[in-house]
């Protein structure tokens, strides 16, 4: 058993170190640098122009549309360029499908009314283009078989580089 004065002893020290030990709290502080950098990108897509079956006999013009499709980081100006074709000479307003060493010739549009060639941007061509944001861009594009050409049975094909520039 403990003496009186023993435990007051214990009791007081208990007390003086609660009471004379002070608690220190204390903050430090920095300021944490961040960088990134986002590059400018875009992706293209395209969906074909089908003219369907194209009637020799016909007066009128058989025609169809495609679309490119465009995504661009936000902000970015593009512009998407056309080349004639693989039709063995193909201009830009006059490009060429063929089936063997047959010929159909046809024109591609920037706009509704198929006034405005889709091309290179050199006269008289145009381009198509926008500001990215971030979202698929869906531009049409306009085709047309002229009529009156005298074809022989085939199915007719051609492919046009699209070149997405920003």
């Amino acid at each position: 058993m403990l003496r009186h004065s023993a435990l007051k002893a214990i009791i007081a020290g208990a007390l003086a170190l609660g009471i004379s030990a002070p608690a220190f709290a204390g903050t430090a502080s920095s300021n944490l640098a961040l960088s990134g950098t986002v590059s400018a990108n875009c992706v293209v897509s395209t969906t074909a122009v089908a003219f369907g079956t194209y009637d020799t006999m016909s007066a009128a013009a058989k025609d169809g549309t495609g679309v490119i499709n465009v995504t661009c980081t936000p902000g970015l100006p593009w512009t998407a360029t056309a080349s004639a074709g693989t039709g063995t000479g193909a201009t830009l307003s006059t490009r060429k499908m063929t089936s063997g060493a047959n010929v159909l010739n046809y024109a591609l549009y920037t706009d509704s009314a198929r006034t405005i060639i889709w091309g290179d941007g050199v006269a008289p061509t145009a381009t198509v283009g926008n500001t990215g944001t971030g979202a698929v861009q869906a531009t049409t594009i306009y085709g047309r078989v002229p009529n009156s050409q005298s074809v022989p049975i085939g199915s007719y094909a051609d492919t046009v580089s699209v070149t997405v520039t920003f």
